[in-house]
């Protein structure tokens, strides 16, 4: 009787420890997966200070591959100052991504948008916020004192939250399109587009009838 009472004593104790021991494997492995996921997550390009040839060499990727080699680039100086980095030779217009911003975005449009964009870009310099400017180039536009394009104009653009340029393969990471066809004035009637996409990736007028109407276009991005 006292030997069986000893084997149960000696089988309670070794359930115990192996019952104490598996929670602590357990959270190790758990630690490590968790680790390896987040260390997964966080593997990015960093928005970053690019060289003048590479702030170029990532602006272009904007526009449409037939029209890069010749287009004009806006970049930012050492002290982020908004310069000329490259005239250009066609209708193209890029603009590298400004390191001192979140996120990471290039465009590119057609230089009849210019006078348009430039104003933009002044205003928001003299401190002006979102509604206030575009109040202003509404006005000046309605007025004939603001150039607007003519024929419809588009705005090219490459963006990601967590996207960069990879120097060492020339590309940009982490990005997506995203497309605006300028049509000052237009409105439903006059194009015929629904004022919010009918389904993921179709294009929409925002802002009908103003000085600032464009076609929305927003390809999905792969999940």
């Amino acid at each position: 009787m006292k030997h069986a009472k000893n084997i149960l004593l000696v089988l309670f104790t070794v359930t115990i420890f192996i019952s104490c021991d598996k929670p602590a494997e357990k959270k190790e492995t758990d630690k490590v997966a968790q680790e390896d996921m987040k260390t997964e997550v966080e593997v990015i390009v960093p928005n970053q200070k690019l060289t003048k040839e590479h702030q170029i060499a990532s602006a272009i990727l904007a526009a449409p591959e037939e029209t890069r080699a010749g287009a004009k680039v806006y970049g930012y100086d050492d002290e982020g100052n908004f310069i000329t980095l490259r005239e250009g030779t066609n209708a193209m217009i890029c603009i590298a991504d400004n390191p001192n911003k979140k996120g990471f975005q290039v465009v590119a449009y057609h230089k009849d948008l210019d006078p348009f964009m430039a104003r933009g870009r002044a205003l928001k310099a003299e401190g002006k916020k979102t509604q206030e400017l575009r109040a202003i180039r509404e006005q000046e536009g309605k007025d004939g004192k603001l150039e607007l394009p003519k024929n419809p104009s588009t705005l090219h653009v490459l963006q990601g939250e967590k996207g960069g340029f990879d120097v060492e393969s020339a590309t940009n990471v982490n990005t997506h399109y995203r497309y605006v066809v300028y049509m000052p004035f237009a409105t439903q009637e006059s194009t015929g587009l629904s004022l919010k996409p009918n389904a993921p990736g179709h294009p929409w007028l925002m802002f009908p009838g103003s000085a600032g109407a464009h076609i929305m276009i927003t390809p999905p991005t792969e999940k």
